[in-house]
Parts: C-alpha cells; structure tokens; sequence
C-alpha cells in the first residue's frame, strides 16, 4: 500500500467513524425521546417515574389490553431496547464499519453498517415481542399493576435472584466475551455482502440478547417505564460491556442481585 493509498484510506476511515457515531447518537436521541414521552401510551414515562417517586408503593389498575394497546407496548418496549443496548453496541458497530470499509463493501460502508444495525434490532424485536407477551400475560393474572411492575414481593425476588444467578453463568459469560471483544466475534462469524451483513447482525444481537435478557427482564421489578429504573440498568450494561478489565463485576452484581431478592421475598 502506498503513503497516498493509506492516507486516503486513513480519512475514510475516519470519515466513516464520525458518520457512523453521528448516525448511533441519532437513533439512540429518537429512541430515548420516544420513550421519555411514551408516544400512545396513557402517560408518559416521565409521569410515571414521577408517581414511583412521589407514591412509592402505589397500586394502579392496569390499563384495558387490547389488540391497539399491544402493539403500542411492543413499540414501547422495541424503542426502549433500542436506547439502551445501542450504545453499549457502538463499539461493534463501529468496528464492523472499519472492516467494511476495508473489504469488499469498500464503495457501500453505510449501507452494510445500516443493514448490520437493522439486523442486531431484528433481536431485539424479538426480545420486545416476547416481553410484550409476558407482560400481557402478567396483567391477565392479576400480577402487575398499572405502574408496570410486578406486584407480588416474591415473584419480583425471584426474578432479582434468578437475574443473579445467571450473571455467572457460563452461557451469561460466553456472550459476555463476545460482545466485549468485537475482533472475536468477526473471526468466528464474518460473512461478506448484505445478507451477511443482516445474519452478522442478528447474530451480534443473539449474544447481546444471550448476555443481557435477563436484566432487561428486571424492567419488571422496577417499572417498565421507570426512567430512573432504566438508566440504571443501561449504565451497568454499558460498564459491564466497555469495561472488560473488570471481571470482578458479574460476581458483585450476581451477589447484589441475589441479595436483594431474598431480602425483597422475605420482607
């Protein structure tokens, strides 16, 4: 390669780093305002953060589910993934960006960057679907309230202990390194063209979903539309992702989780 072939090289890729950030931080603002105001919802998440801080403990009916009104909490749910796994994704993204750049999908980086994206999202759609389902299911029996949290203390301990538990299992761990270390994830799986950049995605999205289902899962403990709930649990698994010289962290967030549930079902 020449000095001019990797100069020119050298700004492209910088180019493409700072057009692909500009694009996350885009998605993720839209993502977050969405979810903020709680587009369709009865209230919006602001409102009902402010209600779980103001009355702690409130019990409110559980709004009417119908057909209209699942699909608007699985829009919810979809958007809020979005803004939470996306940026602890950045770094993938951003290096998967790089590699296009470098390999055959040189003359269309963006357009294999947004269908990498598309499909990592594809599932979490599925994520959003399934928690859609449980959640109606949850509201059908009478086990959560319109605060979109679970009511009962025993099932929301055994969820913060079984959200425990699988922090340090080996299945949690064995994503965990594949959403920590980019470069093995695109060793192991790499696949050229657009179709393999959708299947690279979901594939990428399988071992975030694979890592972080279960804390995702802990919406239900706190309130699906807790704000203050919800940065909480997308800041661990940011720090948990981005900081991988810190393998004590599963273990203290596995006993903090177990902890907490034991001491929330026994209360």
């Amino acid at each position: 390669m020449t000095t001019a072939t990797g100069t020119a090289l050298e700004r492209s890729l910088k180019r493409d780093r700072l057009i692909v950030i500009a694009g996350l931080s885009s998605v993720v603002v839209l993502a977050a305002i969405y979810t903020l105001l709680g587009v369709g919802m009865p209230m919006s998440a602001i409102t009902m953060t402010q209600m779980a801080i103001e009355m702690p403990g409130m019990m409110m009916a559980s709004a009417e589910w119908t057909p209209g009104y699942a699909l608007m909490v699985f829009l919810m749910w979809w958007v809020m993934m979005i803004a939470m796994m996306v940026p602890s994704a950045a770094p993938t993204v951003m290096f998967y960006a790089a590699l296009a750049r470098k390999n055959k999908n040189a003359n269309k980086p963006y357009a294999a960057v947004s269908i990498f994206l598309a499909g990592y999202q594809l599932v979490w759609g599925f994520f959003s679907l399934v928690s859609t389902a449980v959640q109606w299911s949850l509201v059908s029996i009478g086990q959560m309230s319109g605060m979109m949290e679970i009511t009962q203390a025993p099932l929301a301990g055994a969820l913060l202990v079984l959200a425990g538990l699988y922090q340090v299992s080996p299945l949690k761990q064995a994503c965990l390194r594949h959403c920590q270390h980019p470069v093995i994830f695109f060793i192991h799986n790499w696949k050229s063209g657009g179709w393999g950049a959708l299947r690279m995605g979901m594939q990428n999205g399988w071992f975030c979903l694979g890592c972080c289902w279960v804390l995702m899962a802990l919406l239900f403990v706190g309130g699906v539309m807790n704000l203050l709930w919800i940065a909480a649990l997308a800041i661990f698994v940011g720090i948990e992702k981005l900081a991988t010289g810190l393998p004590w962290l599963s273990m203290l967030s596995a006993v903090a989780l177990i902890l907490g549930g034991l001491a929330l079902a026994l209360a």
